[in-house]
């Protein structure tokens, strides 16, 4: 079997109040999940639209403790474990260490099993965690019943700014996380990684300051559309023009956590991505 799937999140928050927003059933129903069940030691569920397989829980607690929490997660079949770890990083903010197992990055090219969204699930709810604790409005969330794959963002800053991050490769790259090619004219090229080496998709469609669509083939075109109020930006972000008996929910999932980026580019003075590289001193 692989190795298990870690993320890394930095919180600005202490140990204790991450505790709390992980095992309160109120405010996990607002980050988490639609359904929530937690009766410490003894379980630990969720479910719901905005989980995979939602329709019943199907988690059973393993641990739980002052340092985190783990649990057994049946997914298509399969019993995955998931396990929570808290680490201080000093007195005002914790490192959530995430593990994850059973993710194979083959489901999500080949859409042959639901663990396939596994990875860009959990970038998306730990981004949602920490726009939780810090007072911020949520991500949408991946809705599993849905085909209509449609969200809005708020970002604190004007039109023009945020579309200098949406179209410039070196910005693109920072609040992505990831190297991103952008050719910002109709048929330019969108490429993740290089142009040459990477996967590389086309600009459809482009009214400068306002509008991008960008092709991926079968994953479908995504679109994000700029209105500006007042010096504040509503993001309205789609994804169409897939096959509908297989959703792309982990790209989605994927594009819906990098706008969590996106967002604290602008807002937060001093950004530093909230996602840490697995190898950190902080997760040892």
């Amino acid at each position: 079997m692989p190795e298990p799937m870690i993320i890394l999140t930095r919180l600005a928050a202490p140990v204790a109040r991450v505790r709390q927003a992980l095992t309160d059933p109120a405010e996990l129903r607002i980050w988490l999940a639609e359904h929530v069940e937690v009766d410490l030691p003894k379980r630990y569920e969720f479910w719901g639209r905005y989980t995979p397989e939602g329709d019943a829980p199907h988690q059973r607690l393993l641990r739980a403790d002052d340092n985190g929490l783990s649990f057994a997660w049946l997914l298509d079949g399969v019993q995955t474990t998931t396990e929570f770890t808290l680490h201080a990083d000093g007195p005002d903010a914790t490192v959530l260490r995430l593990s994850q197992t059973h993710f194979d990055f083959n489901d999500v090219v080949n859409g042959t099993s639901i663990r396939g969204v596994l990875q860009t699930y959990w970038y998306l709810t730990t981004a949602n965690l920490e726009a939780h604790l810090a007072g911020k409005p949520l991500l949408p969330k991946v809705d599993f019943t849905s085909t209509d794959l449609r969200g809005e963002l708020e970002i604190a800053t004007p039109a023009d700014k945020v579309w200098a991050s949406l179209t410039d490769s070196e910005q693109a790259s920072a609040w992505f996380g990831h190297p991103v090619g952008i050719e910002p004219w109709v048929g330019g090229r969108y490429a993740m990684g290089d142009f040459e080496s990477g996967y590389v998709a086309q600009v459809v469609d482009l009214d400068p300051g306002r509008r991008i669509s960008v092709d991926w083939g079968p994953p479908g075109v995504v679109s994000w559309e700029l209105a500006e109020s007042q010096g504040r930006t509503r993001l309205t972000f789609v994804q169409s023009g897939f096959d509908e008996q297989n959703p792309p929910y982990a790209a989605w999932g994927g594009w819906l956590s990098g706008l969590a980026e996106l967002r604290r580019f602008h807002e937060v003075p001093d950004w530093q991505p909230i996602w840490l590289p697995a190898e950190t001193p902080a997760a040892s």
